[in-house]
């Protein structure tokens, strides 16, 4: 019976003393930087996006300064048609 207990009690303390501490200071190492917000790599990929999509916005802008110069009244066609 002593080596039963024996061999369920080291393990536990084992993994009590070692594991768990190790184990908890990587988890909440991991939701701090959770918390932090976005990453380098991430905040570059928003960068780009903001960029594509402003060049996007001014080629918008274009084509409907060239629409209203040779096609007057363009607008309003296309709201009747929606």
């Amino acid at each position: 019976m002593d080596g039963i207990v024996v061999a369920f009690f080291v393990p536990v303390v084992v993994f009590m003393v070692v594991v768990a501490p190790i184990w908890i200071v990587f988890h909440y190492r991991s939701k701090a930087r959770n918390v932090d917000g976005l990453s380098a790599g991430e905040r570059g990929e928003l960068e780009d996006m903001i960029d594509v999509a402003n060049k996007m916005a001014a080629r918008i802008e274009t084509l409907e300064a060239i629409l209203d110069v040779e096609t007057p009244g363009w607008r309003e066609k296309q709201r009747q048609s929606s």
